[in-house]
């Protein structure tokens, strides 16, 4: 697995170097999100050769109650948990996971929308779940209204864990209110973000067809002109040296001019009828 670790990150480093020095602006790529991802895709890699964690002397350090090394340990694992971000190269060469990154971009307010009334929501059931559990029935799930948050979420968005489960009839009360209520709120802005998703995903589309469709027409119109040169290059001679060497068609031209010119002064000498001016 090292071995093909190392391939793929050398791979992966060779594109990102040439990548940068092909780009316009080095600032811009530096910027982009695809390009920051792929570097701290690969830079795990380097420090884990810089740093290694399963050294007897960092062992030994540790041992000793070394706080700095706990750290840094803490630091290099959450790093090599960050190769997962290869996956994300794919974005690149899938319409799907371009879609929807464009759909998230454009759809930060409706994502806004959704995380403030599910806040909302969370902030008026979770005291309402307490009381009913808590004060009124004594149960320990629900000790705390922070506490209750986690089950106002999970309840709301449907997932239900079964963690923490209302007993009283008032509290299932509340949970049946809450869980409509998640039903609705969640309904509100997916409508308005699948819209953005399909809108996206025509646009990218569109564009995909059209940069196709250029790259076509510039290979056609480059065969097409490597074509004309060749045609071009089977004339001789060249157009700079047909000063100096006449032209096959000229010259056989003025053969039978100087022929006809011979054969009429020929036949002047001899008397014979002459030829029409048209001959010549």
């Amino acid at each position: 697995m090292f071995i093909v670790e190392t391939v793929c990150v050398a791979w992966f480093s060779l594109e990102w170097i040439l990548r940068f020095i092909q780009a316009r602006s080095k600032l811009e790529f530096i910027r982009g999100p695809l390009n920051v991802i792929d570097a701290m895709a690969i830079l795990p890699y380097y420090v884990s050769l810089v740093v290694d964690e399963d050294d007897p002397a960092m062992d030994h350090e540790k041992a000793g109650g070394t706080s700095y090394l706990d750290k840094l340990g803490l630091v290099l694992r959450i790093l090599r948990a960050l190769r997962i971000l290869y996956v994300m190269r794919l974005a690149r060469h899938s319409l799907g996971l371009q879609t929807l990154g464009l759909t998230v971009r454009r759809s930060t307010r409706e994502f806004g929308l959704l995380l403030l009334f599910l806040c909302v929501a969370v902030t008026l059931f979770s005291p309402l779940v307490h009381l009913a559990e808590s004060e009124l029935t004594g149960v320990e799930d629900f000790s705390s209204i922070p506490a209750s948050y986690w089950w106002a979420i999970i309840s709301m968005t449907t997932v239900g864990y079964g963690d923490m489960v209302p007993r009283s009839i008032p509290g299932q009360v509340v949970a049946l209110s809450s869980i409509l209520s998640g039903i609705l709120i969640m309904a509100f802005p997916a409508t308005s973000i699948f819209h953005m998703f399909s809108k996206s995903y025509q646009d990218l589309k569109r564009e995909h067809d059209r940069l196709f469709k250029e790259e076509c027409a510039a290979a056609a119109a480059l065969a097409a002109a490597s074509g004309e040169g060749q045609e071009g290059s089977e004339d001789f001679p060249p157009p700079g040296l047909r000063h100096i060497c006449p032209d096959t068609e000229s010259t056989r031209s003025l053969e039978s001019l100087s022929l006809l010119e011979n054969g009429v002064e020929a036949n002047q000498r001899s008397h014979s009828p002459r030829l029409p001016a048209g001959a010549f």
